[in-house]
């Protein structure tokens, strides 16, 4: 009698871990608990899965909350070795239709649009630039 109250309390115990667990992976933030309403508008990803894997994302936003920003881009999907940068527009913006890689991933003419850019780098170093390309006038 007393080994089958102890395995109950076990079994008790274990359960409770387990939704615990459970509960506290399924609670961890993401990109849809930020404000700013963002919303991915263009994807490049090269095709080397062996190598270093290059993602670039356009993203637009509805607020220029720049901590918010960065965030979503820390949120982002991120390779060892890769590269993943993400350029921020004004919703309602003239936004690019296809990113390409190189040092120039969209056409100049969006350029003055641009509100922010992130970059996470091949050694995870993150940087943030606000208005990386002038102010629209």
């Amino acid at each position: 009698m007393n080994k089958l109250k102890r395995k109950h309390w076990i079994g008790i115990v274990v359960a409770l871990l387990l939704f615990w667990i459970i509960g506290n992976s399924i609670s961890q933030p993401g990109v849809n608990d930020l404000t700013g309403d963002f919303k991915e508008v263009a994807l490049y990803r090269n095709e080397n899965n062996t190598g270093p894997v290059v993602r670039i994302y356009a993203v637009t936003t509805t607020d220029t909350l720049w901590s918010e920003m960065e965030q979503y881009g820390n949120f982002m999907p991120h390779t060892k070795y890769g590269t993943t940068k993400v350029y921020f527009f004004p919703a309602g913006a003239p936004v690019p239709a296809k990113l390409v890689p190189g040092d120039d991933n969209f056409e100049d003419e969006l350029k003055p649009y641009c509100l922010a850019v992130f970059e996470k780098n091949a050694m995870s170093a993150v940087s943030f630039r606000k208005y990386p390309y002038g102010r629209n006038q």
